[in-house]
């Protein structure tokens, strides 16, 4: 695939005039390059159709063909005086025996996944639309199994509305914004274990199992929002740093018969030493059952809990020497067993147990890491996931039997593949792109086989032709630890900078389990990449130790060190890339966002003898001001391991700067803090070190607004000009 996209990259290069040039508006303000996606599918039970929101109505389509068969709802006709109702649907979801619908309008954000909105029952038999609850927004709201109910959450206490009386019943109390969260789980809960909705029903629909989180003693976080009024808003929200009380979180049992609750007591526990409970699920057979993790997230096990008695059980126990992965637990609609991922084997693969927590079969073997569980076709046996099991760089598509043999690729050519299953797997949209060619989109049944093409994407491959955009080519070497990495690469292609000796742009994330260096399209950065690549810039990037997609020892051996073998790595990358004949070795800069700004940092100040400049867009700059689950994951506390923290924290390094240092933030970077770059910059200064800084008023950490985004941009591609070309400001480089 990458030859022949090559191959016809040189042929139009030949045959097209002057390249033409890519501009910071082009792709960040005008969406000249935006790639065309498919939605997100909602689908039916019946497995061959599927629903979107389309011009403010739910319309039905057939998955096998793509024609449009029918019309659920138009919001339209529905004519409501209820408060929250705007007329428009923000979006829906259907109950379990698509009789009834939730239709969330007004929706408006919390943090990064979390939102709120007024929510309505829409029953399609007596066409009527009823509110959850006036006046004040829900969230999570979810249908009983038998959709007579739902339960939802608004101001951290739980409700459940009766759908045929209308009664409203308000199962807790004291919830208390800052203080008492029930049904939903709190700040550094979401960020780090992707939990939102904190409670569930019982398969008979008699219980609610959910989670309180006591946050009282959680430190805050205030952020200044800056909206043009006379003084700015205060956003004050709990948020546990590094060694701090996390909350408290206990388990507890609702019974809708008596109206009572009881907390779930698990042996062995206390509540108060900071360990986790990171996930809630019931059993087909009606037990509830409870991921339990300690602070170190070094040992897991699942918990089962009666809710006749109380009584609590071990289902499953696992430790590791350094930390555990937090994967979903797979339940057998049968009772038999579950399914559930694990890297005891060196590689992340999946493992089929009994209800006694015996393991009956190892799914998938090999030194190759499953990388998403896509689930179970009971009816068929058969499980599906994805994998890179035939090289770390890309992903393919599979199916294996629930005995762990017969594993079948159902993927295509090389390149990156995911896939979105229809309720009953007999069809998947396959998503399939290379570093070289945006992503396409295709129908296939469980096997593979191409039903239709969704989206190719074609208009974007014109564009790659217009612009003769340089080939991403893929690159390994050796470093003087004799460690393998990987690379990838663009040069550029333009005949001015052939035979010269070029700067180089290094782009770094390099944190545990990410991956960079992959046969996907990389998006709105691809075609900066590529920008700057038409300006006479090598861009490159390399994965360090401690990311992904090669194994459990590969990935972990960062664990209480964060950053120094991923340092070591990429200035390693500098002098490997400085030695190359194209390559101008005194013009090597370094760009990162997030985990990638504090290895930047670090790359500039340890490897102050190969970097020239470097780019830092929201850094953590010291371990200790991250939040507690993250950080402690792979350092434990900085009075457990001071070093593993002092000596990777570029803050404590600030005397080393001698290039040129770019710090960027936004102020309402609620994830990563304004304080890391406040004290970086503290530091810098009293070591009197020259630096340049920007800050965006109200941005978070993607600093997403498309006016900001043009801004950074621009500021970026100025100050690679001036400091790794020398070129002076307004002077434009061209193609």
């Amino acid at each position: 695939m990458r030859l022949l996209f090559a191959i016809v990259v040189l042929l139009f290069h030949a045959l097209l005039p002057a390249q033409k040039p890519i501009t910071p508006e082009d792709i960040w303000k005008n969406d000249a390059y935006k790639s065309k996606g498919v939605p997100g599918f909602n689908f039916r039970n019946d497995g061959i159709h599927y629903t979107l929101l389309e011009a403010n109505a739910i319309v039905q389509y057939d998955l096998r063909s793509g024609e449009k068969s029918g019309v659920v709802l138009e919001a339209a006709s529905l004519q409501s005086n209820a408060a929250g109702w705007t007329g428009k649907i923000d979006d829906y979801v259907f109950s379990a025996d698509e009789k009834k619908l939730l239709l969330a309008a007004g929706k408006e954000p919390i943090y990064r996944w979390s939102t709120r909105a007024d929510y309505f029952v829409y029953n399609p038999g007596s066409k009527t639309l009823t509110p959850l609850m006036e006046g004040r927004k829900q969230r999570y709201p979810a249908f009983s199994p038998d959709a007579s109910k739902v339960a939802f959450v608004v101001d951290n206490d739980l409700y459940i509305r009766d759908l045929a009386t209308d009664a409203l019943t308000r199962v807790t109390t004291d919830g208390k914004i800052n203080n008492i969260i029930n049904g939903a789980s709190d700040w550094v809960y979401e960020e780090e274990f992707e939990l939102l909705r904190a409670f569930e029903w019982s398969p008979d629909g008699k219980h609610i199992a959910f989670l309180r989180f006591d946050e009282s003693l959680v430190p805050e976080i205030t952020m200044d929002m800056y909206t043009g009024k006379d003084y700015p808003e205060e956003v004050t929200f709990k948020y546990p740093k590094v060694g701090e009380k996390n909350a408290v979180v206990t388990a507890h049992l609702y019974d809708l018969a008596s109206a009572k609750t009881q907390e779930i007591q698990i042996p062995d526990r206390q509540p108060e030493k900071d360990d986790y409970l990171p996930r809630l699920d019931w059993t087909p057979t009606g037990k509830v059952c409870l991921t339990w993790m300690n602070r170190h997230q070094n040992q897991k096990r699942l918990v089962l809990a009666d809710p006749a008695t109380g009584n609590c059980s071990t289902l499953l126990e696992e430790n590791s020497k350094y930390y555990l992965d937090l994967h979903d637990v797979t339940f057998l609609s049968d009772g038999s067993g579950f399914i559930i991922q694990s890297e005891k084997s060196g590689f992340n693969h999946l493992y089929k147990y009994n209800m006694q927590g015996q393991e009956v079969a190892a799914l998938t073997k090999g030194k190759w890491d499953v990388s998403d569980f896509f689930g179970v076709d009971e009816k068929n046996g058969t499980v599906f996931f994805q994998a890179g099991a035939e090289k770390p760089m890309q992903r393919e598509l599979y199916s294996v039997n629930l005995d762990g043999k017969k594993r079948k690729k159902i993927s295509g050519p090389e390149g990156w593949h995911n896939a979105q299953f229809s309720k009953t797997f007999d069809y998947f949209v396959d998503s399939y792109a290379t570093a070289n060619s945006p992503t396409q989109y295709s129908v296939r049944t469980r096997t593979g086989s191409l039903v239709r093409m969704l989206e190719t994407n074609s208009t974007l491959q014109t564009k790659q032709l217009e612009h003769k955009v340089a080939p991403v080519d893929f690159f390994s070497f050796k470093t003087s630890e004799n460690v393998e990495l990987n690379g990838w690469m663009i040069k550029p292609t333009a005949p001015q900078y052939q035979n010269q000796k070029l700067p180089v742009l290094m782009f770094v994330y390099g944190g545990p389990g990410n991956q960079q260096v992959t046969e996907q399209w990389k998006g709105a950065n691809y075609w900066w990449f590529q920008m700057l690549a038409q300006q006479g810039y090598v861009v490159a990037c390399v994965d360090n130790r401690g990311t992904g997609g090669r194994g459990e020892e590969f990935k972990k051996m960062t664990y209480k060190q964060l950053g120094h073998y991923e340092t070591i790595d990429q200035i390693e990358t500098a002098k490997y890339l400085g030695g190359l004949p194209f390559i101008d070795k005194e013009r090597i800069g370094i760009f990162g966002w997030s985990y990638g700004g504090y290895m930047s940092s670090n790359a500039i100040l340890k490897g102050k003898d190969v970097f020239k400049a470097a780019i830092a867009v929201a850094p953590v700059t010291n371990w200790k001001w991250y939040d507690s689950v993250y950080t402690e994951r792979y350092m434990q506390t900085h009075e457990e391991n001071p070093a593993g923290y002092d000596d990777n924290s570029p803050v404590n390094f600030a005397d080393q700067l001698e290039g040129q240092y770019l710090l960027v933030h936004g102020l309402a970077d609620d994830n990563v803090h304004f304080q890391n770059t406040a004290e970086m910059a503290n530091q810098l200064i009293v070591n009197n070190k020259q630096f340049e800084t920007m800050v965006y008023p109200n941005q978070a950490h993607s600093i997403s607004d498309p006016n900001a985004k043009l801004h950074l941009y621009n500021l970026m591609t100025k100050f690679l000009n001036e400091k790794l070309k020398g070129k002076k400001e307004g002077e434009v480089s061209k193609p």
